[in-house]
């Protein structure tokens, strides 16, 4: 994975047109270094302002890899344990117990794997309604919220099953404030973005103007403006993500470079190789990522997709290769179908 083919480069401009994407950035890994970041199209539709290295995306669900860094930095520091009953460090709240926990508990592990017991109710974790106060996520998890109706419970034993879950992300989110007293995004600061420099990585529930010139707008799949510009997810750990692919790639090359023992963030080579390691007897789950192929030549991935927006990491952490794929558009069909899948599949062919 080196770098765009030269024929699709010369023809990205088209494949933009053709799939109605506003903007793209891409940042490249080779050797465990960003090798090349590469910006095309414009922020907002109708406008002239044109994507570059600082524009700033959606995540989505990116947020989870970011948040499962986190975890595993706090486990680190023996603040957090992956193994523990969740419920043993919980203080504003305590995951429900029923038949299914008799046997096993929550933890951290099955949280990240997503194979917690816990389902999310259905039509639950849509984004913020300007109309509506931001929730507090006791309240969410309570079901006490218009974002989620229904107080969440474990659904089925603890490690028996494969369930993505939003709110399994939210029951972390309140831990770490819980054990920390500082809210999620204060943690994130001062343990990740700071130490690594993730300058245009936020976690703000709130877009400020004066920095509305980098953020990027979301688009439908007719290439048209969302409604409000700039979708929030009240739920920073599972959703709240707002960062460039720059940001992104420098998180991925720290786990790389921490498998070789030059971590930046003091991630020892076997915590780095247990989120890349199969969970909870899924060959295609990892700690916060989804995982293809065994031994080194695995690859690693996470995807976001919500309102207006689409992107892609994926990395194989042992070759040291890489790549993080934003886009400002919501096409409706999966990433690998779309323009994502078209770029790619040409850094395959490169």
């Amino acid at each position: 994975m080196v770098g765009l083919n030269v024929k699709f480069e010369q023809n990205i401009k088209e494949r933009l047109k053709h799939h109605n994407v506003s903007g793209l950035s891409i940042a490249l890994i080779n050797n465990g270094k960003i090798s090349k970041t590469e910006e095309f199209g414009i922020l907002e539709a109708g406008t002239t302002n044109e994507v570059d290295n600082n524009s700033i995306f959606n995540a989505c669900s990116i947020s989870k890899f970011l948040t499962s860094v986190l975890v595993l930095k706090l486990t680190e520091l023996g603040i957090l344990d992956l193994d523990e009953n969740v419920n043993d460090k919980l203080t504003s709240w305590k995951v429900p117990e029923n038949e299914f926990t008799r046997r096993e508990k929550v933890t951290l592990r099955t949280l990240l794997s997503h194979q917690s017991g816990i389902i999310d109710p259905e039509g639950s974790f849509a984004e913020l309604d300007s109309n509506q106060s931001i929730p507090v996520i006791v309240d969410l998890l309570e079901g006490k919220t218009p974002y989620c109706k229904n107080p969440i419970d474990v659904n089925y034993e603890p490690g028996s099953d494969f369930h993505y879950s939003d709110a399994g992300f939210c029951i972390i989110q309140q831990l770490i404030e819980d054990v920390s007293q500082k809210s999620f995004e204060e943690v994130m600061i001062e343990h990740i973005f700071n130490p690594l420099d993730m300058k245009n990585s936020t976690l703000s529930q709130v877009i400020p103007k004066a920095g509305r010139g980098i953020f990027s707008s979301g688009h439908n799949k007719n290439g048209t403006v969302v409604n409000g510009r700039y979708p929030i997810y009240p739920y920073p750990a599972a959703s709240g993500l707002w960062t460039t692919p720059t940001d992104l790639a420098v998180l991925v090359t720290e786990l790389m470079n921490s498998l070789n023992g030059k971590s930046k963030l003091g991630f020892s080579h076997d915590m780095v190789k247990e989120m890349i390691s199969p969970q909870g007897g899924k060959e295609w789950v990892g700690l916060g990522v989804f995982l293809d192929g065994s031994g080194k030549g695995i690859d690693i991935s996470s995807l976001g997709w919500g309102v207006g927006f689409q992107c892609m990491m994926v990395a194989n952490p042992y070759l040291a290769t890489g790549a993080v794929i934003m886009t400002n558009t919501d096409l409706g069909v999966h990433q690998m179908e779309g323009i994502i899948g078209e770029v790619y599949n040409s850094m395959l062919k490169s």
